[in-house]
This record gives C-alpha cells, structure tokens and sequence, in this order.
C-alpha cells in the first residue's frame, strides 16, 4: 500500500484498508513471523525456551501482560521490541490527540472532522516506532498524569461546561490509543492509581473529577514489577492484577555462556579498546562468574538482586583498567591480567545490596571475596585440586612454587608493572612456568603469564599461599610465615 497517495478518508476507504485493533495487530504480525520462524525480539538471550515462548502465547491470546522479575532481567526491553510486531504505519484523523481510526473514531474532535468533511476527512499516517509509551511509576504519578484532567482553560476560551468532553486535557494513556503502553515498576504507583487503572481495563471508561467520559480506548499494556515491591514499596492491588490476563517470570543467565554473550553484546567499547587490549576467556568468565557468586553470598540481598548490568559495568571497567596501566606505562599494546580484577571492584559495589552481614565486612571486602570465590571455582576447570594434589601419594606438582615461598620469597604484582616487568616477575617462582606449560602446552605467550598468575591466586584461595591486597595489586608470601610475621593491632591481642 503506497501510504503517501492516502490522504483522505475516501481513499482510505476505497483502498480497501481493514484497521485492526492493536492486540489483533500484533497477534497478526507474530503469526506471520513464527509462520516464516524468524527469530523475534532481537538481542534478548537467554529466554529461547521459557520468557520469549510464554511471551508469543500471550499476545496470541492478545492479552495484557506483566513481566515479573528482579532488576536488570530485560523487563523493559523485551516491552520496547513489541513494537515491532506493529504495523509500519497506521492512518490517523489528522489533527487528533489521540491518534483516532478514520474508519472507527471514538473522540469528539474526529467524530465532528468526519461528520463535516465526510470522505474528505484529512488522513495522516503514523510510524510504529511513535505508537509506545512508557512511564516509570512513582508514588507522585497522579490520575491526571495517566488519564488526564479538566483544563479549566480550554473550558474559559471555548465557552464550553465542564460537562462537554472537550474541555478534557488527555493523560498519557487516551495518548496511546492504539499504541503500547509500558508502566515500569507498577507497585510503586498509589492503589488509588491503580483502581484508575482497571477501571479502564474493564469498563473502558474514564472517570475525571466526578466527569465520567465512555471512551473505548484500544491499548496494549505491559507492566513491569520487581517481586521486592510487593514488600517494600508497595503491591498490585489484586482486582488489577486479576485483570492483568498474563504474568511472565523472568530470570537470570542461567549459564556463563548466556552471561557472557549478553555482556559483549552491550558493553560499550572503543575501538582502540578493541584492537589494543586483548581479553582471555578466562578474564571473561570471571567477571561473569563473580555475578553468579553474589547470586548466592550471604553477604547480599538476594530479593534485590544482582543486575545483568554488574557484568556489564566491571567488564567495561577491566578493560579500562588494563587501558591505564598500558597508556601509564607507554605501551602500544597489552592483556588484561588477573590483578586487573581490582578495577571492577566500584562496578561490583555500585550494584549490590548487603545484608547486614555484608554491611559489616564492607563493600568493598565483599567485592574482593566474590572475585576470591569467582577465582577459586573456576580453578578447578584448568587445574588439579591443590588440596587433594597436597594429599595425593603421588608427587605435588604444586610443591616446587609453594617451596619456592616456604624459602622467604615473595612476590608482588602490582598494576604500574609494564609487560615485560611483568613476565619477569612471574618468572622468578619456580615451577611455575613449568606448571602451566605442563597441563596448557598450546597457549600463547600472554595466556601462559595469565595462567601463572591465575595459579598464584588459586592457590592463595586454597590456602596454600597467602595473599595481601596491595595499593593496587597483590603480594604474595608463603601461607606460614605471614601467620608470624607482621606487626600486632590492639584488635588482634586477646587479653584475657
């Protein structure tokens, strides 16, 4: 259909034009992509098998929907990539407020344009990407922001009653007459607000100061909610909720892969971040695995959650870290390195929420323990168990580095090491090298340091080797000596 060539409502008709009601629309357009098994929804991962099908269900079922889950799930995301199962264009009164079908008007304005102009009625046309509206919900959102309210003005110019539709300013939703309309965090509006609400999903009438106008308006609503409102902030008064047809769980990754997939593709990365830095998959999965370690710490709130935007962030943050340290120190190009872990610590902190255990250790310490644990259950993907190899009747391969400690030597890897500083230090330990060359013969140069590195912090997280958090980086000693050496604080004296 040539839309420009449509401009009245006389051509509407003698195209043939069939409107349809937005639900209608969008169950239409999905049926014709899951006829030709296009993919839909675009840049969500993770939610193949159960969000995206029960999502498809639901607006075959041309329902309204509610997608319930903690922050940083893709709530909002998924609701903004529903506009594209609209049609392209739709034809609108022109002038109308709200967007009204010339073929099924339900305004006073394009009732009275249509029954001057007949079919010389002006059509204009209205792009999908402007038929969605979204309002986050906040205790202050009144009925006049989302319904609207009588302007007293427009009632003084006209000369018109408050008894006459006309004098109605429209809210946000008769705004989004045959359009998508996305209230993120629904609990947090008042339940005055949201009786408003299913009074327009059920009767499809508006109530305005005593005003009531019958307005059948034609509206996809999506809400989003997180199950942490429903204790602290507020709930969904449950007549809405029983009108809300579909209520779709979302969730975490539930695998690194997935977790890691979503973090490269929105991470925000410079070119020269790109062709400089190069980034081993070990340094990936760990990033990711510290997001799935605070998924399950006692030191965090688990009904808050933890952001896909925790990986995000400390991704971005540790190839930043590793950017300063090559920029620092003059260098054209460099690798990510374990104790560049230390950079992501103001991501991790920023998007956790603690206990009041975790208040205790601080939020900083709790960072440094998820990475601890991160490091510790990854360990075992690339190397033998050092406590069972310490155990084992067969020779410890691990024993040559921890002897190399046990003499009094330490070693210290700071973030203001260039690269080949940086090698140099790791090769002093013994074995180490050796180690690494043993069970990953086939790495790279880079890899190899990361490796040795990465067996340093595995075995401090053993407790066969003690580690001490630098001014950035990390010291390493022998597990023993550490535990004699040093100066006494007043708290590590017991006087009893």
């Amino acid at each position: 259909m040539d839309y420009k060539q449509i401009k009245t409502l006389g051509d509407l008709k003698a195209s043939k034009y069939i409107s349809l009601p937005v639900k209608d629309e969008l169950r239409k357009n999905l049926i014709e992509q899951l006829q030709k098994k296009d993919a839909g929804f675009e840049g969500i991962l993770g939610y193949d098998e159960t969000v995206i099908p029960e999502l498809q269900t639901a607006i075959l079922s041309r329902h309204n929907i509610l997608l319930l889950g903690l922050r940083g799930q893709a709530k909002t995301r998924i609701a903004r990539l529903m506009v594209n199962l609209l049609d392209e264009y739709i034809p609108y009164v022109s002038g109308s407020e709200i967007f009204d079908d010339p073929l099924n008007p339900i305004s006073w304005y394009a009732k009275h344009e249509i029954s001057i102009h007949g079919d010389n009625t002006p059509i204009s046309w209205q792009h999908r990407s402007e038929r969605y509206t979204e309002k986050l919900a906040t205790p202050d959102v009144t009925v006049a922001d989302l319904i609207g309210d009588v302007d007293p003005i427009k009632a003084a110019t006209l000369k018109l009653t408050y008894n006459d539709e006309r004098v109605i300013h429209f809210g946000l939703i008769p705004r989004a007459h045959r359009s998508i309309f996305v209230i993120n965090e629904l609990p947090d509006l008042q339940a005055r607000i949201q009786v408003a609400l299913f009074n327009m999903l059920q009767e499809k009438d508006i109530q305005i100061r005593g005003f009531k106008l019958r307005l059948p308006l034609d509206v996809q609503f999506v809400f989003t909610a997180n199950p942490e409102d429903y204790t602290n902030r507020g709930s969904i008064v449950t007549p809405l909720k029983d009108r809300i047809e579909s209520q779709i769980l979302t969730h975490y990754p539930k695998s690194i892969g997935i977790s890691r997939k979503i973090t490269f593709q929105e991470a925000k990365l410079t070119e020269e971040q790109r062709k400089l830095i190069e980034a081993d998959g070990l340094v990936k999965d760990l990033v990711e695995q510290v997001a799935f370690e605070a998924r399950k710490s006692e030191f965090i709130d688990q009904k808050s959650g933890v952001s896909a935007r925790l990986t995000i962030s400390a991704y971005e943050n540790l190839i930043s870290t590793a950017e300063r340290r090559m920029l620092i120190n003059g260098e054209k190009k460099t690798f990510v390195r374990l104790s560049d872990l230390t950079g992501i610590i103001p991501a991790v902190t920023g998007k956790i929420e603690l206990v009041y255990e975790g208040e205790l250790e601080g939020p900083a310490k709790v960072a440094n323990i998820l990475i601890g644990k991160s490091i510790k259950t990854l360990f075992a993907r690339y190397f033998p168990d050092p406590e069972k190899a310490k155990k084992s009747k067969k020779a410890n391969v691990y024993e040559p580095i921890t002897e190399w400690f046990t003499e009094g030597n330490t070693l210290d890897i700071s973030d203001s090491l260039s690269d080949a500083q940086y090698k140099k230090e790791l090769m002093k330990v013994n074995g180490l090298n050796d180690l690494v060359k043993q069970f990953h013969p086939k790495l790279s140069a880079n890899q190899t340091l990361l490796l040795m590195e990465f067996v340093l912090h595995g075995l401090a997280e053993y407790s066969q080797l003690n580690k001490n958090y630098l001014e950035g980086g990390f010291g390493f000693s022998d597990m023993f000596d550490s535990l004699f050496s040093g100066d006494l604080d007043d708290d590590d004296i017991d006087f009893r």
